[in-house]
């Protein structure tokens, strides 16, 4: 599993929330393609120097590899990916929707973990969307829809937000801490 996380037990930790940021965001070069998709902004550089943020991909923590096929949603959303009625598939046809679930099902155990109620994860991922998607027929067409890592913290009260998102995730993860 691809995540870095503070150590728990000192007072600092206990009392300060955390924040659960897509890895390829923080610089890992973990995306399909092998890259990163830093984002450079103070506040989450901030709350990374403060031992505030955990780093995550979910597609790593899945299962798959770096780099990997290129994947999309075919049939659905990502709360219908969870439900199984649609699936996660490459362009020629792989089914890794078990990989996408398992990653999914690993960020929500590291936000029950550290208490996590908020996450900035990358736009338009089909693991991390939490507005746009790809529509499933590879061809960069998108759709106002959210993947499975997004869905399923959704579906257990953990408000995500993404790269363009940035500072309403930081006041969120501040009204927490009051």
């Amino acid at each position: 599993m691809n995540s870095t996380a503070p150590e728990r037990g000192t007072d600092r930790n206990q009392r300060e929330p955390m924040l659960l940021v897509s890895a390829c965001l923080l610089g890992d070069p973990v995306r399909y393609d092998g890259k990163a998709k830093r984002l450079a902004h103070a506040g989450l550089h901030r709350l990374q120097s403060a031992g505030q943020i955990i780093a995550f991909c979910p597609e790593v923590a899945g299962g798959l590899p770096v780099p990997r096929a290129a994947a999309e949603i075919v049939g659905g959303d990502g709360a219908a990916v969870i439900a199984g009625s649609a699936s996660v598939k490459t362009g020629n046809g792989e089914d890794v929707s078990a990989c996408f679930v398992a990653g999914a099902e690993r960020a929500l155990a590291l936000c029950r973990q550290y208490g996590i109620e908020t996450a900035l994860l990358t736009e338009g991922s089909p693991s991390c969307g939490s507005s746009r998607i790809y529509d499933g027929s590879f061809t960069r067409r998108s759709i106002a829809a959210s993947g499975v890592t997004t869905a399923l913290l959704r579906q257990h009260g953990i408000r995500v937000f993404n790269q363009q998102q940035v500072d309403a995730a930081i006041r969120s993860l501040a009204r927490k801490a009051r």
